[in-house]
């Protein structure tokens, strides 16, 4: 008798274990599918806004150039640690990649941030978080790499280090 219902609870334990598994791993698949944000190999939707200067700037008017699109926020720490090398890499190729920052959060002092970060990159404000809404962007910072044609060649997740930017926009 205790062999049998031992081997019911064990049955009925597997049983319930297989069931978790295979609903998480669905789950999953779902999240990937509908908020992994946009990928490699579309176009770059194109947007206009404004500058922390005041300028009106649209992403098709770099058409034929690299472009590195980082979006980013003053609150962010692992955007704090990212500025610094994606300033200097910005001072170091200004000439060939055109580098765009998205602040996300202009409802703050962003000028203030900018001057203390000591930020010469074209930053752009996302007012109505339209262009956060068509990038699909779900974390900070977020970096899109576009080659010359408009066609986001590759998007990195997280603080890129100044060889990581060296790394993608080589192959643009």
């Amino acid at each position: 008798m205790f062999k049998k219902v031992f081997a019911a609870v064990a049955l009925f334990a597997m049983l319930t274990v297989a069931i978790v598994q295979a609903m998480e791993k669905e789950e999953k698949a779902i999240q990937t599918e509908n908020y992994s944000g946009l990928q490699a190999g579309v176009k770059a939707p194109d947007f206009e806004i404004k500058t922390l200067s005041g300028e009106t700037v649209k992403l098709s008017q770099f058409k034929g150039k690299k472009v590195m699109l980082n979006f980013w926020a003053t609150w962010c720490p692992p955007c704090k640690e990212e500025i610094p090398e994606m300033e200097q890499f910005y001072r170091e190729n200004k000439d060939d990649i055109v580098i765009l920052a998205v602040n996300v959060d202009p409802q703050y002092d962003v000028q203030r941030f900018a001057n203390e970060m000591g930020m010469t990159i074209p930053i752009l404000l996302d007012e109505d978080d339209s262009v956060n809404k068509r990038y699909q962007i779900l974390t900070i910072p977020t970096t899109y790499f576009i080659d010359a044609k408009g066609i986001i060649r590759n998007k990195f997740l997280g603080v890129m280090t100044i060889d990581k930017m060296k790394q993608f926009t080589e192959v643009l």
